[in-house]
Protein backbone atom coordinates (compact mmCIF):
# COMPACT_ATOMS: atom_id res chain seq x y z
CA UNK A 1 0.00 0.00 0.00
CA UNK A 2 1.53 3.47 -0.90
CA UNK A 3 1.60 6.42 1.86
CA UNK A 4 -1.03 8.70 -0.02
CA UNK A 5 -2.91 5.31 -0.06
CA UNK A 6 -2.57 4.99 3.58
CA UNK A 7 -3.57 8.51 3.89
CA UNK A 8 -7.12 8.13 1.85
CA UNK A 9 -7.61 5.36 5.22
CA UNK A 10 -7.36 8.08 8.09
CA UNK A 11 -11.14 9.10 9.13
CA UNK A 12 -9.96 11.24 12.24
CA UNK A 13 -11.58 14.30 13.32
CA UNK A 14 -15.68 14.53 12.21
CA UNK A 15 -15.22 18.01 14.51
CA UNK A 16 -17.50 20.98 13.60
CA UNK A 17 -16.52 22.85 10.54
CA UNK A 18 -18.09 26.03 8.87
CA UNK A 19 -17.32 27.78 5.74
CA UNK A 20 -18.13 31.32 4.11
CA UNK A 21 -20.63 30.59 1.97
CA UNK A 22 -21.78 26.64 2.82
CA UNK A 23 -22.33 23.95 5.38
CA UNK A 24 -18.92 22.67 5.03
CA UNK A 25 -19.96 19.38 6.52
CA UNK A 26 -22.47 18.76 3.32
CA UNK A 27 -19.69 19.38 0.97
CA UNK A 28 -17.84 16.93 -0.49
CA UNK A 29 -15.47 18.50 -2.64
CA UNK A 30 -14.05 21.37 -2.36
CA UNK A 31 -11.71 22.23 -6.03
CA UNK A 32 -8.60 24.13 -5.77
CA UNK A 33 -7.91 27.99 -6.48
CA UNK A 34 -11.23 30.51 -6.06
CA UNK A 35 -13.13 28.01 -4.62
CA UNK A 36 -10.55 26.49 -1.81
CA UNK A 37 -9.77 30.40 -1.34
CA UNK A 38 -13.57 30.45 0.26
CA UNK A 39 -12.31 28.45 2.80
CA UNK A 40 -9.69 30.70 4.35
CA UNK A 41 -9.59 34.00 6.52
CA UNK A 42 -7.42 36.30 4.68
CA UNK A 43 -8.85 39.63 5.20
CA UNK A 44 -10.12 41.83 1.78
CA UNK A 45 -7.58 41.90 -0.96
CA UNK A 46 -4.79 40.37 0.82
CA UNK A 47 -2.86 37.76 -1.34
CA UNK A 48 -0.87 35.80 0.58
CA UNK A 49 1.66 34.14 -1.74
CA UNK A 50 4.37 33.09 1.14
CA UNK A 51 2.41 30.32 3.08
CA UNK A 52 5.71 28.79 3.14
CA UNK A 53 6.88 30.76 6.53
CA UNK A 54 4.12 30.20 9.04
CA UNK A 55 1.05 28.62 6.94
CA UNK A 56 -2.39 29.31 7.61
CA UNK A 57 -5.43 26.87 8.05
CA UNK A 58 -8.94 26.90 7.03
CA UNK A 59 -11.61 28.23 9.11
CA UNK A 60 -13.39 24.21 9.18
CA UNK A 61 -10.31 23.86 11.51
CA UNK A 62 -10.31 26.94 13.31
CA UNK A 63 -14.00 26.31 14.50
CA UNK A 64 -12.74 22.60 15.97
CA UNK A 65 -9.27 24.67 17.55
CA UNK A 66 -12.37 26.78 19.16
CA UNK A 67 -14.65 24.55 20.12
CA UNK A 68 -11.96 22.80 22.15
CA UNK A 69 -10.58 26.41 23.66
CA UNK A 70 -14.44 26.88 24.69
CA UNK A 71 -13.93 22.74 26.27
CA UNK A 72 -10.93 23.85 27.92
CA UNK A 73 -12.10 26.45 29.43
CA UNK A 74 -15.41 25.60 30.49
CA UNK A 75 -13.65 22.31 32.76
CA UNK A 76 -10.27 23.27 32.67
CA UNK A 77 -9.11 20.61 35.19
CA UNK A 78 -11.23 17.85 33.46
CA UNK A 79 -10.02 18.88 30.24
CA UNK A 80 -6.26 19.39 30.34
CA UNK A 81 -5.93 16.15 32.72
CA UNK A 82 -8.39 13.37 31.46
CA UNK A 83 -9.56 14.75 28.01
CA UNK A 84 -7.17 16.47 26.44
CA UNK A 85 -4.67 13.26 26.66
CA UNK A 86 -6.78 10.78 24.76
CA UNK A 87 -7.42 13.82 22.78
CA UNK A 88 -3.68 13.97 21.77
CA UNK A 89 -3.66 9.84 21.51
CA UNK A 90 -6.06 10.17 18.96
CA UNK A 91 -4.01 12.77 16.66
CA UNK A 92 -0.90 10.60 17.26
CA UNK A 93 -2.47 7.77 15.56
CA UNK A 94 -3.52 9.80 12.64
CA UNK A 95 -0.22 11.66 11.77
CA UNK A 96 1.41 8.18 12.41
CA UNK A 97 -0.88 6.62 10.08
CA UNK A 98 -0.17 9.70 7.58
CA UNK A 99 4.12 8.80 8.09
CA UNK A 100 2.92 5.34 8.02
CA UNK A 101 5.39 4.42 11.56
CA UNK A 102 3.96 3.11 14.75
CA UNK A 103 2.39 5.42 17.18
CA UNK A 104 4.89 4.89 19.67
CA UNK A 105 7.11 7.01 17.13
CA UNK A 106 5.47 9.89 17.22
CA UNK A 107 4.92 12.73 19.31
CA UNK A 108 3.77 16.26 19.12
CA UNK A 109 6.07 19.98 19.86
CA UNK A 110 5.52 23.26 18.90
CA UNK A 111 7.49 23.54 16.16
CA UNK A 112 10.58 21.52 14.47
CA UNK A 113 13.13 24.42 15.88
CA UNK A 114 12.11 23.16 19.62
CA UNK A 115 12.18 19.16 17.57
CA UNK A 116 15.87 19.93 16.78
CA UNK A 117 17.06 21.13 20.02
CA UNK A 118 15.49 18.44 21.84
CA UNK A 119 17.52 16.08 19.60
CA UNK A 120 20.76 17.85 19.68
CA UNK A 121 20.70 18.79 23.64
CA UNK A 122 19.70 15.17 24.59
CA UNK A 123 22.69 13.38 22.74
CA UNK A 124 25.79 13.14 24.87
CA UNK A 125 28.69 14.92 22.94
CA UNK A 126 32.26 13.49 23.23
CA UNK A 127 35.75 14.78 22.61
CA UNK A 128 35.76 14.41 18.64
CA UNK A 129 32.54 14.09 17.89
CA UNK A 130 31.77 16.15 14.67
CA UNK A 131 27.79 17.19 13.56
CA UNK A 132 27.84 17.65 9.96
CA UNK A 133 25.66 20.10 8.28
CA UNK A 134 24.74 21.90 5.19
CA UNK A 135 25.64 25.50 4.44
CA UNK A 136 21.39 25.82 3.90
CA UNK A 137 20.78 25.20 6.83
CA UNK A 138 17.71 27.02 8.85
CA UNK A 139 19.35 29.87 10.80
CA UNK A 140 17.77 28.68 14.35
CA UNK A 141 19.59 25.05 13.70
CA UNK A 142 22.54 26.47 13.12
CA UNK A 143 23.02 28.89 16.04
CA UNK A 144 21.80 25.64 17.95
CA UNK A 145 25.16 24.11 16.83
CA UNK A 146 27.16 26.76 17.53
CA UNK A 147 26.04 26.65 21.15
CA UNK A 148 26.43 23.50 21.65
CA UNK A 149 30.29 24.09 19.99
CA UNK A 150 30.85 26.63 22.92
CA UNK A 151 29.42 24.20 25.94
CA UNK A 152 30.42 20.89 24.60
CA UNK A 153 33.30 18.78 23.21
CA UNK A 154 31.58 18.76 20.13
CA UNK A 155 32.61 20.41 16.67
CA UNK A 156 30.80 21.29 13.70
CA UNK A 157 31.62 20.70 9.76
CA UNK A 158 29.58 22.72 7.32
CA UNK A 159 29.59 22.00 3.79
CA UNK A 160 29.48 24.85 1.60
CA UNK A 161 27.59 24.79 -1.52
CA UNK A 162 25.63 26.84 -3.92
CA UNK A 163 22.59 25.72 -5.53
CA UNK A 164 21.86 25.39 -8.50
CA UNK A 165 23.29 21.92 -7.58
CA UNK A 166 22.40 18.15 -8.96
CA UNK A 167 21.31 15.49 -6.35
CA UNK A 168 24.97 13.26 -7.47
CA UNK A 169 27.09 15.87 -7.15
CA UNK A 170 25.33 16.68 -3.19
CA UNK A 171 25.50 13.40 -2.47
CA UNK A 172 28.99 12.56 -3.14
CA UNK A 173 29.94 16.23 -1.57
CA UNK A 174 28.12 14.84 1.54
CA UNK A 175 30.38 11.81 1.57
CA UNK A 176 33.60 13.19 0.79
CA UNK A 177 32.90 15.52 3.82
CA UNK A 178 32.51 12.19 6.01
CA UNK A 179 35.83 10.77 4.80
CA UNK A 180 37.78 13.78 5.41
CA UNK A 181 36.20 13.97 8.54
CA UNK A 182 36.87 9.78 9.54
CA UNK A 183 40.61 10.64 8.31
CA UNK A 184 41.53 13.20 10.42
CA UNK A 185 40.62 11.05 13.21
CA UNK A 186 37.25 12.23 14.26
CA UNK A 187 34.27 11.12 14.37
CA UNK A 188 30.91 12.04 12.30
CA UNK A 189 28.61 11.23 14.99
CA UNK A 190 25.53 12.98 13.28
CA UNK A 191 24.05 14.85 10.15
CA UNK A 192 21.38 17.30 9.95
CA UNK A 193 19.65 17.55 6.53
CA UNK A 194 16.76 19.69 5.15
CA UNK A 195 13.77 17.62 3.18
CA UNK A 196 12.88 20.81 1.34
CA UNK A 197 15.44 23.88 2.35
CA UNK A 198 13.23 26.85 3.39
CA UNK A 199 15.35 29.18 1.60
CA UNK A 200 15.99 29.00 -1.45
CA UNK A 201 12.70 26.63 -1.13
CA UNK A 202 14.17 23.81 -3.06
CA UNK A 203 13.77 19.91 -2.80
CA UNK A 204 16.29 17.91 -1.32
CA UNK A 205 17.81 14.55 -1.52
CA UNK A 206 17.15 13.07 1.87
CA UNK A 207 16.48 9.77 0.98
CA UNK A 208 20.04 9.31 -0.62
CA UNK A 209 21.68 11.22 2.46
CA UNK A 210 19.68 9.22 5.13
CA UNK A 211 21.20 6.27 3.28
CA UNK A 212 24.36 7.50 3.33
CA UNK A 213 24.45 8.17 6.81
CA UNK A 214 23.29 4.43 8.03
CA UNK A 215 25.93 2.79 5.95
CA UNK A 216 28.22 5.29 7.99
CA UNK A 217 27.32 4.72 11.15
CA UNK A 218 25.93 8.19 11.43
CA UNK A 219 23.09 9.15 13.17
CA UNK A 220 20.39 10.85 10.62
CA UNK A 221 18.21 14.00 11.81
CA UNK A 222 16.02 15.37 8.77
CA UNK A 223 14.88 18.76 9.38
CA UNK A 224 11.57 18.22 7.25
CA UNK A 225 10.17 21.81 8.87
CA UNK A 226 8.54 21.96 5.09
CA UNK A 227 7.53 18.45 3.80
CA UNK A 228 4.30 16.91 5.67
CA UNK A 229 1.57 17.72 3.53
CA UNK A 230 3.96 19.29 0.72
CA UNK A 231 5.49 15.95 -0.40
CA UNK A 232 4.78 11.98 0.16
CA UNK A 233 6.47 10.60 3.34
CA UNK A 234 6.72 7.28 4.14
CA UNK A 235 9.28 7.50 7.28
CA UNK A 236 8.98 3.60 7.55
CA UNK A 237 10.32 3.14 4.13
CA UNK A 238 12.69 5.71 5.08
CA UNK A 239 13.82 5.01 8.06
CA UNK A 240 15.84 7.88 9.78
CA UNK A 241 17.04 7.98 12.98
CA UNK A 242 15.55 11.43 13.86
CA UNK A 243 12.51 13.19 11.68
CA UNK A 244 10.67 16.64 12.58
CA UNK A 245 8.38 18.48 10.96
CA UNK A 246 5.94 21.45 11.19
CA UNK A 247 1.99 20.44 10.52
CA UNK A 248 1.19 24.26 10.88
CA UNK A 249 2.93 24.59 7.29
CA UNK A 250 1.83 22.38 4.48
CA UNK A 251 -0.93 20.40 6.58
CA UNK A 252 -3.26 23.03 7.25
CA UNK A 253 -3.21 22.43 10.96
CA UNK A 254 -3.10 25.25 13.63
CA UNK A 255 0.40 27.07 15.08
CA UNK A 256 2.43 25.95 16.82
CA UNK A 257 2.50 21.90 15.72
CA UNK A 258 5.70 19.76 14.73
CA UNK A 259 5.85 16.02 15.36
CA UNK A 260 8.50 14.64 16.26
CA UNK A 261 9.36 11.09 15.16
CA UNK A 262 12.05 8.92 16.71
CA UNK A 263 11.71 5.49 16.51
CA UNK A 264 11.88 3.11 19.33
CA UNK A 265 15.63 2.06 18.62
CA UNK A 266 17.03 5.71 19.40
CA UNK A 267 14.25 6.70 22.19
CA UNK A 268 16.61 6.08 25.26
CA UNK A 269 18.81 9.04 23.84
CA UNK A 270 16.46 11.08 24.55
CA UNK A 271 16.23 11.53 28.17
CA UNK A 272 14.01 14.67 28.23
CA UNK A 273 11.80 16.40 26.63
CA UNK A 274 12.38 20.56 26.22
CA UNK A 275 11.48 21.86 28.43
CA UNK A 276 12.17 18.83 31.38
CA UNK A 277 9.00 18.69 32.48
CA UNK A 278 6.68 16.01 34.65
CA UNK A 279 7.62 13.02 32.38
CA UNK A 280 11.14 12.96 33.14
CA UNK A 281 12.68 9.42 34.88
CA UNK A 282 16.09 10.16 37.02
CA UNK A 283 18.42 7.77 36.65
CA UNK A 284 18.10 7.65 39.98
CA UNK A 285 15.16 6.70 41.99
CA UNK A 286 12.75 8.76 43.68
CA UNK A 287 11.93 12.59 42.88
CA UNK A 288 8.88 14.54 42.93
CA UNK A 289 5.62 12.24 42.73
CA UNK A 290 3.58 13.92 38.71
CA UNK A 291 0.99 15.80 39.75
CA UNK A 292 -0.79 14.39 36.36
CA UNK A 293 -2.87 11.31 36.57
CA UNK A 294 -1.03 7.60 36.18
CA UNK A 295 -0.09 6.76 32.91
CA UNK A 296 0.97 3.43 31.04
CA UNK A 297 2.35 5.19 28.00
CA UNK A 298 6.35 4.75 27.12
CA UNK A 299 8.88 6.93 29.14
CA UNK A 300 9.10 8.52 25.82
CA UNK A 301 5.48 9.10 24.82
CA UNK A 302 4.51 10.55 28.51
CA UNK A 303 7.27 12.96 28.49
CA UNK A 304 6.39 14.90 25.48
CA UNK A 305 2.66 14.89 26.23
CA UNK A 306 2.60 17.90 28.83
CA UNK A 307 5.86 19.89 29.36
CA UNK A 308 4.56 23.33 30.92
CA UNK A 309 1.14 25.18 30.25
CA UNK A 310 0.87 26.43 26.96
CA UNK A 311 -2.32 26.31 24.43
CA UNK A 312 -1.12 22.87 22.95
CA UNK A 313 -5.18 22.50 20.94
CA UNK A 314 -3.22 23.05 17.82
CA UNK A 315 -1.87 18.84 18.44
CA UNK A 316 -6.00 18.13 18.83
CA UNK A 317 -6.66 19.26 15.77
CA UNK A 318 -4.26 16.86 13.08
CA UNK A 319 -7.78 14.73 12.50
CA UNK A 320 -9.84 17.54 11.37
CA UNK A 321 -7.09 19.48 8.81
CA UNK A 322 -6.45 15.62 7.41
CA UNK A 323 -10.80 15.72 6.76
CA UNK A 324 -10.85 19.02 5.22
CA UNK A 325 -7.61 17.92 3.53
CA UNK A 326 -9.51 14.75 2.14
CA UNK A 327 -12.12 17.37 -0.05
CA UNK A 328 -9.71 18.83 -1.93
CA UNK A 329 -9.92 18.13 -5.64
CA UNK A 330 -8.10 19.05 -9.09
CA UNK A 331 -8.84 17.07 -12.25
CA UNK A 332 -9.51 13.70 -11.58
CA UNK A 333 -7.80 13.33 -8.00
CA UNK A 334 -8.68 14.28 -4.92
CA UNK A 335 -7.25 14.69 -1.30
CA UNK A 336 -3.52 14.06 -0.40
CA UNK A 337 -2.40 13.22 -3.90
CA UNK A 338 -4.40 16.35 -5.53
CA UNK A 339 -2.67 18.84 -3.28
CA UNK A 340 0.81 17.74 -3.67
CA UNK A 341 -0.13 17.09 -7.53
CA UNK A 342 -1.13 20.43 -7.44
CA UNK A 343 1.30 22.01 -5.44
CA UNK A 344 4.32 20.78 -7.85
CA UNK A 345 2.12 22.20 -10.96
CA UNK A 346 0.80 25.46 -9.22
CA UNK A 347 4.55 26.28 -8.26
CA UNK A 348 6.24 25.47 -11.76
CA UNK A 349 3.59 27.44 -13.40
CA UNK A 350 4.63 30.27 -10.84
CA UNK A 351 7.93 30.31 -11.81
CA UNK A 352 7.52 30.45 -15.30
CA UNK A 353 5.31 33.16 -15.51
CA UNK A 354 6.89 35.45 -12.46
CA UNK A 355 10.40 34.67 -14.82
CA UNK A 356 8.63 35.54 -17.92
CA UNK A 357 7.33 39.16 -16.15
CA UNK A 358 10.65 39.86 -14.95
CA UNK A 359 11.87 39.48 -17.89
CA UNK A 360 13.09 36.34 -18.64
CA UNK A 361 15.02 35.96 -15.52
CA UNK A 362 16.49 32.45 -13.68
CA UNK A 363 14.68 29.91 -12.43
CA UNK A 364 16.43 27.70 -9.93
CA UNK A 365 17.09 24.55 -11.07
CA UNK A 366 19.49 21.72 -12.00
CA UNK A 367 19.55 19.59 -15.04
CA UNK A 368 17.93 16.65 -13.41
CA UNK A 369 15.13 18.99 -12.46
CA UNK A 370 14.90 17.87 -8.98
CA UNK A 371 15.23 20.84 -6.62
CA UNK A 372 11.53 22.08 -8.38
CA UNK A 373 9.91 18.70 -7.18
CA UNK A 374 7.88 20.44 -4.35
CA UNK A 375 5.50 24.16 -3.94
CA UNK A 376 8.11 26.14 -4.07
CA UNK A 377 9.54 27.76 -6.85
CA UNK A 378 12.34 30.63 -7.08
CA UNK A 379 12.83 33.12 -9.12
CA UNK A 380 16.23 35.57 -10.22
CA UNK A 381 14.80 39.07 -9.46
CA UNK A 382 16.17 41.88 -12.07
CA UNK A 383 19.01 43.42 -9.41
CA UNK A 384 22.74 43.32 -8.93
CA UNK A 385 24.34 42.97 -6.10
CA UNK A 386 27.39 44.65 -7.17
CA UNK A 387 25.81 47.69 -9.03
CA UNK A 388 22.54 47.85 -6.79
CA UNK A 389 23.89 47.06 -3.28
CA UNK A 390 27.45 48.04 -4.44
CA UNK A 391 28.44 44.47 -3.52
CA UNK A 392 27.97 44.83 0.49
CA UNK A 393 25.86 42.14 2.00
CA UNK A 394 24.64 44.95 4.48
CA UNK A 395 23.50 46.99 1.84
CA UNK A 396 21.58 44.20 0.29
CA UNK A 397 19.83 43.36 3.67
CA UNK A 398 18.61 46.97 3.99
CA UNK A 399 17.27 47.01 0.33
CA UNK A 400 15.59 43.26 0.85
CA UNK A 401 13.86 44.65 3.72
CA UNK A 402 13.04 47.71 2.37
CA UNK A 403 10.94 45.43 -0.62
CA UNK A 404 9.49 43.34 2.39
CA UNK A 405 8.04 46.35 4.04
CA UNK A 406 6.64 48.00 0.83
CA UNK A 407 4.96 43.98 0.00
CA UNK A 408 3.21 44.36 3.08
CA UNK A 409 1.91 48.03 3.62
CA UNK A 410 1.67 48.95 0.04
CA UNK A 411 0.84 46.05 -2.15
CA UNK A 412 -1.15 44.22 0.82
CA UNK A 413 1.51 40.67 0.37
CA UNK A 414 4.53 39.25 0.74
CA UNK A 415 7.28 37.75 -0.91
CA UNK A 416 10.43 35.70 0.79
CA UNK A 417 13.64 37.65 -0.87
CA UNK A 418 17.32 36.43 -0.26
CA UNK A 419 20.26 36.64 -1.95
CA UNK A 420 21.92 33.17 -2.96
CA UNK A 421 25.20 32.80 -4.87
CA UNK A 422 25.88 36.46 -5.34
CA UNK A 423 21.92 36.80 -6.92
CA UNK A 424 18.76 38.04 -6.28
CA UNK A 425 15.70 35.56 -5.69
CA UNK A 426 12.38 35.61 -4.70
CA UNK A 427 10.85 32.48 -3.31
CA UNK A 428 7.32 31.96 -4.28
CA UNK A 429 4.74 29.26 -2.23
CA UNK A 430 1.77 27.78 -4.67
CA UNK A 431 -1.72 26.64 -2.40
CA UNK A 432 -4.50 24.93 -2.57
CA UNK A 433 -5.79 28.67 -2.31
CA UNK A 434 -3.77 30.13 -4.99
CA UNK A 435 -3.42 30.42 -8.82
CA UNK A 436 -1.77 31.24 -11.65
CA UNK A 437 -3.82 34.72 -12.14
CA UNK A 438 -1.80 35.04 -8.35
CA UNK A 439 1.19 35.23 -9.52
CA UNK A 440 0.80 36.89 -12.95
CA UNK A 441 -0.50 39.92 -10.12
CA UNK A 442 2.70 39.27 -8.04
CA UNK A 443 4.98 39.10 -11.30
CA UNK A 444 3.84 42.88 -11.50
CA UNK A 445 4.08 43.59 -7.88
CA UNK A 446 7.80 42.22 -8.49
CA UNK A 447 8.65 44.47 -11.11
CA UNK A 448 7.69 47.52 -9.82
CA UNK A 449 9.17 47.10 -6.55
CA UNK A 450 12.49 46.25 -8.41
CA UNK A 451 12.15 49.37 -10.34
CA UNK A 452 11.91 51.33 -7.57
CA UNK A 453 14.42 49.61 -5.68
CA UNK A 454 17.12 49.97 -8.82
CA UNK A 455 16.29 53.86 -8.65
CA UNK A 456 17.36 54.18 -5.05
CA UNK A 457 13.86 54.28 -3.37
CA UNK A 458 15.07 52.12 -0.45
CA UNK A 459 17.26 55.22 0.88
CA UNK A 460 14.42 57.98 0.90
CA UNK A 461 12.24 55.91 2.74
CA UNK A 462 13.89 54.35 5.48
CA UNK A 463 16.21 52.21 4.33
CA UNK A 464 18.99 51.28 6.41
CA UNK A 465 22.29 49.80 6.34
CA UNK A 466 23.67 48.66 9.85
CA UNK A 467 25.91 45.85 11.07
CA UNK A 468 24.85 42.54 9.31
CA UNK A 469 22.49 40.63 12.73
CA UNK A 470 24.06 37.05 11.74
CA UNK A 471 26.38 35.25 10.68
CA UNK A 472 25.90 34.41 6.86
CA UNK A 473 24.71 31.10 6.17
CA UNK A 474 27.33 30.00 3.19
CA UNK A 475 26.63 32.51 0.47
CA UNK A 476 22.83 33.37 1.29
CA UNK A 477 21.14 36.08 3.30
CA UNK A 478 17.62 36.85 3.28
CA UNK A 479 14.84 39.76 3.83
CA UNK A 480 12.95 37.82 6.58
CA UNK A 481 13.78 40.37 9.45
CA UNK A 482 17.56 39.81 8.58
CA UNK A 483 17.97 36.53 9.26
CA UNK A 484 17.49 33.17 7.44
CA UNK A 485 14.20 32.67 6.87
CA UNK A 486 11.80 32.43 10.36
CA UNK A 487 8.81 30.40 11.02
CA UNK A 488 10.25 27.09 11.79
Amino acid sequence: MSILQNIKDLTLGSGPTDHATADPNNIDKIEVGEEAAKHFLFQGDYRNLNHGSFGTYPRAVRTSLRALQDECEGQPDRFIRYTYPRKLDESREAVAKYLNVPTETVVFVPNATTGVNTVLRNLVWQPGDVIIYFSTIYGACHKTIDYLTETTPVQSKGIEFTYPISDADLNQTFSDTIASIKAAGQTPKLAIFDSIVSMPGVLVPFQQLTQICRSNNILSLIDGAHSIGQIPMDLATLDPDFYISNLHKWLHVPRGCAVFYCPVRNQPLMRSSLPTSHGFVPAKSGGPVSPLPPSSKSEFVNQFEFTGTIDTNPYLCVGDALKWRSKIAWKDLKGEEAIMAYYNHLARQAGSIVSEGLGGTEIMENEGRTLGQCAFANVQLPLSFDSDASGSYPTAVAIAQWMSRVLVEEYNTFLAILIHGGKWWVRLSAQVYLTEQDFEWGGKVLKEVCERAKKGEWKSEGGQVGKLPVRLAGNQISATGGEVEKGE
